[in-house]
């Protein structure tokens, strides 16, 4: 932050004279501006060094969580006419996250020296990113940020309530799977090597599923040490391969098209467009800025690449439904409501029905998931049912049969 003096006309033609902060000259200029001053002179006084402390990197974590609260305590806060810089200052006191602590202190600060509040909190897009930050300053604009902060903790509490059953639907289906994971391993090291001795002294010849089993079981007993490396670097090598451009791509597709999990995916990225784009035309925000602003608040590359092929084509005059009428990701449905929502020019109430109705389909499928997973896992345990039994059992049977 940097801190200004200033001369300027108030509106009544008196001239006044202060000091104004902001994060350059071209916003203290716009701060000046929207207290209705004409500026004679603005003169850079001194930089202001940034309050919060650059803590390690991992510990600067604001769960989703605790942005609900404090979204949703600031919402009554100021719907209780409370000045906004009080209503942060007590939300300093009241928030326990060290980080978050200090953020919000910086932010009150800001406010407290002039700045817009949303101007403080694009400061910080590691936590209020672009949509919300957007939200924000359509609540300034209007005059209610109250309704506009409560709308954002209902949104995020449904986003937070999304995820805590998707993560509870498979804490099932990943126990087994570990389990099977872990069985079959020890299986592998321990158990195969012996039974397959007798079936190697013997001399017969051996099918190819047990010859491919004793391969994959010599591996993980003089090998053991590969897989764990490999277990272990696997995290650190997808998190770099997602970091690219083409990685990120490549991953986000993968989501889409991914077995069982695919069309739930799919579900959320049309719900966060279409509600985020839905709230901020009915806060007037024009379309080609709210798709650039829902572009960001969609979380996958394919869909971000959708959407910048709709803003160029509704720069050109076409219709929304234009691109996702020809897209294999989108259901046929959203392309056919968007295309009536801008012709009868009810575009914001369509997106939130398209919205809605996908928000009750998502929630049916995480209901399901379990049950939905349930039928794979089977099928997989009896697939090395099978294998075990043609590897191992069934040469034995045969051997028996020879003496």
């Amino acid at each position: 932050m940097a801190l200004f003096r200033y001369r300027a006309f108030a509106k009544d033609g008196k001239i006044v004279e202060g000091f104004i902060e902001g994060g350059n000259e071209q916003e203290a200029i716009e701060i000046l501006k929207d207290k209705e001053l004409s500026i004679i002179f603005l003169h850079l006084i001194k930089e202001k060094t940034r309050k919060v402390k650059k803590f390690l990197k991992f510990t600067n974590k604001v769960k989703s969580k605790e942005l609900v609260v404090f979204a949703r305590q600031l919402s009554v806060m100021a719907s209780a006419t409370l000045p906004l810089v009080q209503a942060l200052r007590i939300l300093v006191q009241q928030t326990k996250n060290p980080y978050f602590k200090e953020v919000v202190n910086d932010i009150a600060d800001e406010v407290d020296g002039g700045n817009k509040l949303s101007i403080a909190m694009s400061k910080y897009p590691d936590i209020f990113n672009h949509f919300f930050v957007s939200m924000v300053k359509s609540g300034e604009t209007s005059g209610k940020i109250d309704e506009v902060m409560n709308y954002l903790a209902d949104e995020m509490e449904k986003d937070y309530d999304l995820v805590s059953r998707i993560k509870g639907a498979m804490i099932y289906p990943a126990f087994i799977i570990f389990g099977l994971i872990v069985v079959g391993a020890l299986m592998m090291i321990f158990v195969v090597p012996k039974l397959t001795e007798m079936l190697l002294q013997s001399g017969a010849q051996l099918p190819l599923t047990t010859r491919m089993l004793i391969a994959v079981s010599n591996f993980m007993v003089n090998y053991w040490w590969v897989l764990v490396l490999v277990i272990l670097l696997a995290p650190f090598f997808l998190k770099t391969f997602s970091r690219t451009k083409s990685g990120k791509r490549n991953l986000d597709l993968a989501k889409i098209y991914f077995p069982i999990f695919g069309k739930l995916f799919q579900r959320i990225y049309i719900v966060r467009f279409c509600r985020s784009l839905g709230t901020l035309m009915t806060g007037g925000v024009p379309l080609t800025v709210g798709l650039r602003v829902s572009k960001e608040v969609v979380g996958n590359v394919a869909f971000e690449e959708l959407i910048d092929q709709t803003i160029a084509e509704v720069e050109d005059g076409n219709p929304i439904a234009s691109v996702f009428s020809r897209s294999k990701f989108v259901p046929m449905i959203v392309s056919q409501m968007l295309n009536i929502g801008e012709r009868t020019g009810r575009l914001d109430s369509i997106l939130e029905k398209v919205a809605s109705f996908y928000q009750r389909e998502i929630n049916n499928t995480v209901q399901n998931l379990a049950s939905l997973i349930e039928p794979v896992v089977m099928l997989v345990i009896g697939l090395g049912v099978g294998v075990m039994v043609s590897a191992i059992i069934m040469p034995m049977y045969q051997l028996a049969n020879t003496f």
